[in-house]
């Protein structure tokens, strides 16, 4: 099962999450945390492999602490937890290697889409957010070639609508291909990045910001 640890101040918002994640057949919950200090000093003894992270925390922000930990610890996949799609908040907390964002009013069936999506290579983010991620890189230049990175043309293809703020139901449809062979191709793609993300992916091939 995939372990979900959860980071979030509010007592009955965090009790949701956890519940939603203990009732899932796909998830195991890790451990529960009420505050970003807590959970810093928390993970050196945990190994979840998706943090559900609150933006607003007391102490210190879910922006810093995603920041921190995901320089400790690469592996884990970052998904933001918000009340409103905060667009600068949102896309400070991807730059700051997130890989994606949840609503806190999200029905608990698309709290699990959402993870699942993520942990599958997907990057969970409204177009509106995607765009602000692509025009992050409009004035700055890759240090290599995308076609120095062995990628086939469909994964260049595919990668560049990445680029252009497609999903991966949109990109399947465009390319009639099934959603689980765009993922299969992303997946590649990122094995031969070396990333974890699209953000990453994205940052990797088309230039990384400077913001």
């Amino acid at each position: 099962m995939i372990r979900v640890a959860i980071v979030e101040d509010d007592k009955d918002i965090r009790e949701g999450l956890s519940l939603i994640i203990k009732n899932s057949e796909e998830f195991a919950l890790d451990s529960v945390y009420s505050s970003g200090n807590e959970a810093l000093e928390g993970m050196k003894s945990s190994a979840p492999q998706i943090i559900i992270m609150d933006i607003g925390l007391p102490d210190i922000s879910g922006i810093e602490c995603v920041k921190i930990l995901k320089e400790k610890y690469p592996d884990i996949l970052f998904m933001m937890c918000t009340v409103f799609e905060e667009d600068d908040k949102i896309f400070d907390s991807l730059k700051a290697g997130a890989t994606g964002y949840i609503l806190k009013k999200m029905p608990a069936v698309k709290i699990l889409e959402s993870l699942t999506d993520l942990y599958n290579g997907g990057s969970p983010m409204s177009s509106q957010i995607a765009r602000k991620v692509i025009q992050s890189f409009s004035n700055s230049k890759p240090t290599k070639s995308v076609d120095e990175y062995g990628l086939s043309e469909r994964e260049k293809e595919i990668l560049a609508l990445l680029s252009h703020g497609f999903q991966y139901k949109q990109i399947a449809d465009k390319l009639e291909l099934s959603i689980e062979t765009v993922r299969t191709h992303i997946r590649n793609t990122y094995k031969k990045l070396q990333v974890q993300s699209r953000t990453d992916a994205l940052n990797k091939t088309f230039g990384r910001t400077t913001t």
